[in-house]
């Protein structure tokens, strides 16, 4: 697998570009009359390959520019953006902010993060690591993955797989004086596969995603593992109704996270849209969990010296001893609120879960299994059925039926139901078999309990 960066490395420049771009914008703004300004600039670079049954689908070359600028004018806000960098387009966006600004309603809330916020240590998080694939090679790679899970007998289809290299380069700055610079790269393989035929037919699929293309699966392992899972669903049954436990898989486990960040951050906060909703300080999971933040993890998915505003972003708790320690926000959702940013806005920095139950440290996968004991592994979930109002909870889901700790027989054609607030009360345990493929990293999570609706 070709693994180089590229041989001449402009992104440096780029960024210099971009920096003076924003500042530049950034003093026209104020000569015209905004007594604050902010600028985000990108460049985007890609390449996405798709490749099925052993013939080329698709090949898309990309390179996406972005310039958006927020002016203010006292407590009044206008924004506007532009994908064409040329002086008289950026000349049109600054005209139309201004314009916005000068007839908004003034909102206490609006304005920069405060200036004392601002980052000014920007350690190396090794997140650059250009892929030097040209097309012919990422379509081979693409045919090599497929043909590896094509090979297992069993398999009669394919959805395709895809390879995708991307790089971005970006530059945030605001009229404090803040400059900051950030440039990563994001790239993935994939492929789906079909098992059975007729109405036996089961599809599923596996990826990989990383920083670095040198850390990808090898093209065999990712085709054994889409293969396997494909295979593992055949002659799949349904459940009639019960309560019983539930095991969520590591990539399906991640997204119980993402539920809970929804409900603590801001925007549902100060629209009083959240279950959790003044449960700052107050005990919502159990006392032996603890979630941390650590943005500045070399490598990580969600790693960044800054929030979206500029503001640094630091290590810290967001669940201690299963209390909630903060809420997630960025300025405007913390004035809102009365509160201070978090370094959020924009998002969270690489959470963590960290493994264990209340007897001691996390379990492997097999250990989770015994752990369940007899219930439900839910290794898919569909649908949107989750309020962060009310934090009921009802999702279509597929897994596998599990006794005494050992896989029984696939299972599919459920729902599986609860509300988030009682099942992050009742988590049981979470393991280490952590999917490292995402800013949220938690290993599979066990459930007390939760309603299988079924036949």
């Amino acid at each position: 697998m070709t693994q180089l960066a590229h041989p001449q490395d402009r992104s440096p420049q780029e960024l210099d570009r971009l920096a003076e771009l924003a500042e530049d914008v950034i003093r026209r703004a104020r000569a015209a009359g905004a007594s604050q300004a902010e600028v985000a600039a990108n460049i985007d670079v890609g390449l996405s390959v798709n490749v099925r049954l052993g013939e080329v689908e698709t090949v898309e070359h990309t390179r996406d520019r972005g310039f958006g600028l927020t002016v203010y004018f006292g407590q009044r806000k206008g924004s506007a953006s532009t994908a064409d960098l040329n002086p008289d387009s950026i000349q049109a966006t600054l005209d139309q902010a201004c314009a916005i600004a000068r007839y908004t309603e003034e909102d206490p809330a609006a304005g920069l993060a405060d200036a004392s916020r601002m980052a000014h240590a920007f350690p190396e998080l090794d997140l650059w690591h250009p892929w030097d694939v040209d097309t012919p090679e990422a379509i081979a790679l693409g045919i090599e993955i497929e043909a590896a899970g094509r090979a297992h007998a069993g398999i009669t289809n394919s959805d395709g797989a895809s390879v995708q290299m991307g790089q971005s380069l970006s530059v945030y700055a605001n009229s404090h004086g803040f400059v900051g610079r950030e440039r990563g790269t994001r790239h993935s393989l994939s492929v789906a596969l079909i098992a059975g035929t007729d109405d036996g037919m089961q599809r599923d699929y596996w990826y990989d995603t990383q920083r670095s293309a040198k850390h990808f699966a090898s093209a065999q392992s990712l085709g054994d593992m889409a293969a396997e899972r494909t295979l593992a669903r055949l002659n799949a049954q349904r459940l009639s109704t019960r309560q019983c436990p539930v095991l969520f898989a590591p990539e399906v486990a991640r997204g119980l996270i993402g539920h809970l960040i929804a409900a603590i951050s801001g925007g549902s906060l100060y629209r009083r849209a959240s279950f959790l909703l003044d449960h700052a300080g107050k005990q919502v999971m159990p006392s032996w969990m603890t979630i941390v933040e650590r943005p500045h993890l070399r490598g990580g998915h969600g790693s960044a010296a800054f929030d979206a505003e500029g503001v640094t972003t630091v290590d810290s708790s967001l669940i201690e001893n299963g209390v909630l320690q903060r809420y997630v926000l960025g300025s405007y959702s913390a004035r809102k609120l009365g509160l201070s940013s978090t370094g959020n806005a924009g998002g969270i920095h690489n959470l963590i879960v960290q493994p264990g139950h209340a007897g001691g440290a996390g379990d492997d996968f097999a250990g989770m299994l015994k752990r369940l004991g007899t219930g439900l592994l839910v290794t898919e979930v569909m649908g949107q059925g989750v309020s962060t109002v009310t934090g009921d909870y009802s999702r279509g889901a597929s897994g596998f039926w599990v006794e005494n700790g050992q896989i029984v027989y696939p299972v599919e054609e459920i729902t599986i139901a609860a509300n988030l607030r009682d099942m992050y009360a009742n988590i049981v345990a979470v393991g280490n078999d952590v999917d490292p493929r995402s800013h949220l990293l938690t290993g599979s999570i066990l459930l007390e309990r939760m309603t299988i609706a079924g036949e």
